[in-house]
């Protein structure tokens, strides 16, 4: 569970850097989405030929071929709204900030599936622990708002009080950066890519318009609503993938025929993997040619020639396969509601968001106050949450 939560924490942050680099999200996602399932692939093919042939105790070939289909379309069907809140997430980092959309998107998945997932594992987490620990992720998704709020209003007053005098002159600097000037200066930042090193400091009005005019989203201009709509969508997704997974291995509502045994999860988390990745695939190739939200247009020759940012989108399909992996690993261990701690990531995305991106620099009082609250919150969530696990018998 802990190398779940550092790993689907820390593939979010990839994904918002390359965008914040100016790669188009559909050419990243589709990279992301090939190395996902692969990592599905590896499990299946390691961990889940652990077992025998035997009828009772399959292995992850031999249940190719059972009778199996109601779990597997549980695991198919969990695999879908996994997608659909990834794609939804990776727009909404770009108009809200990486913290503030991996708060709301975690703390509505735990409200949601977490209560789920407690009634289908026959209530093996310790109620009396566990709900607290929900309510402690209820208040997170008010401080997270809260926070957007404050921040926002933070840099429409650092826009607003930027004087006419600083823009001309910001404007006409920017406009020196020929491509001469950028191939002379072969000092590279983390963000920036291949660009020069920002000069303009992290937080102040200067820094976010140079990173509006290298993103590849623009947000300006645009209601902060549209990415507020895009994270609870994705918030509700993520709730109920991993009650769709549960029901998938563990067959509560007794779909099996007699005698047909459980997936195993190295099997189960197979199938949800591939759905996860046709939908990826089918919705990204479309979102080439008839992007969203005033993305560029792009074409799949396009998407082939650019190599830019490859490498890195292809470990954060690694990173978050690999962790959904370990989560249902956890969650058939300790139960699904305890696994849910994971979704303490945003405490992992925080720290890549201030650190790479400086989110948060230079911000007011009040949103600092706001967003250690969050924070504070999460790490009790947490801590209560996987206090609260118990033992599949």
């Amino acid at each position: 569970m802990f190398l779940a939560l550092f790993f689907l924490g820390t593939w979010p942050a990839i994904i918002t850097l390359l965008e914040r680099r100016g790669r188009l999200p559909q050419h990243t996602y589709l990279d992301y989405t090939f190395t996902n399932l692969l990592a599905a692939v590896i499990i299946a093919l390691t961990f889940g030929q652990i077992g025998d042939s035997s009828f009772e105790k399959p292995n992850f070939f031999t249940q190719l071929s059972q009778d199996n289909w109601p779990s597997v379309l549980f695991a198919m069907a969990g695999g879908v709204v996994l997608s659909l809140g990834n794609l939804s997430t990776q727009y909404a980092w770009a108009f809200v900030g990486l913290s503030v959309v991996q708060v709301i998107g975690s703390s509505i998945t735990v409200v949601i599936g977490t209560t789920l997932n407690y009634f289908l594992d026959d209530k093996i987490n310790k109620a009396e622990i566990l709900f607290p620990g929900v309510a402690c992720f209820l208040v997170a998704v008010c401080l997270a708002s809260a926070v957007h709020s404050s921040n926002s209003a933070d840099n429409k007053a650092k826009l607003s009080n930027w004087s006419n005098d600083n823009k001309t002159d910001t404007e006409a600097e920017l406009s020196c950066l020929s491509k001469e000037a950028v191939q002379e200066n072969v000092t590279k930042d983390v963000e920036n890519g291949n660009g020069p090193v920002q000069k303009a400091k992290a937080g102040t009005a200067t820094f976010l318009i140079e990173l509006e005019k290298r993103r590849s989203i623009k947000v300006f201009g645009k209601n902060t609503l549209i990415g507020l709509t895009l994270t609870f969508f994705a918030g509700v997704c993520f709730s109920l993938f991993s009650p769709a997974f549960n029901l998938a291995t563990n067959d509560q509502w007794h779909t099996l025929k007699e005698g047909v045994p459980k997936l195993v999860v190295y099997t189960a988390f197979f199938y949800f993997s591939l759905s996860c990745f046709v939908l990826a695939l089918i919705l990204n190739i479309s979102f080439l040619y008839h992007p969203a939200l005033g993305v560029p247009k792009s074409t799949f020759k396009a998407y082939l020639q650019d190599w830019n940012g490859r490498g890195w989108a292809f470990l954060a399909g690694l990173l978050c396969g690999f962790g959904n992996g370990l989560q249902f690993m956890g969650g058939q261990a300790a139960g699904y509601a305890a696994a849910d701690a994971v979704q303490a990531l945003p405490l992992v995305s925080t720290f890549w968001g201030v650190v790479l991106f400086g989110e948060y620099r230079k911000s007011s009082r009040k949103t600092y106050i706001l967003l250690f609250s969050m924070l504070f919150m999460f790490i009790a969530a947490v801590g209560i949450l996987m206090a609260s696990s118990g033992h599949r018998k």
